[in-house]
């Protein structure tokens, strides 16, 4: 299994997680564990995702939910587990 964490924050707006969803739905991607919350009008959410069953890479899937962030005016980061748990370690 590959893990990914992705997350997503900006001003709340209709459709943020049908959008997410469906690009993830498109290539593959599962999502293992969510959680999400808005508060005072700002959207926040967080994703464990697995990616072993996508044509694309880490990469790619990052530069491509980047850009989706910039359409629906949020920003979405997607980085491999390994890598966020290293900078987040205490």
């Amino acid at each position: 299994m590959k893990k990914t964490i992705i997350t997503v924050v900006g001003h709340d707006t209709v459709g943020i997680i049908a959008k997410v969803c469906t690009y993830l739905a498109e290539n593959n991607i599962n999502i293992l564990d969510i959680s999400q919350t808005i508060i005072q009008g700002y959207f926040s959410m967080m994703m464990v995702t697995d990616v072993s069953a996508s044509e694309k890479s880490n990469a790619e899937i990052s530069n491509e939910l980047g850009s989706l962030g910039e359409e629906i005016g949020v920003v979405i980061h997607c980085q491999h587990e390994d890598i966020f748990n290293r900078m987040h370690r205490i």
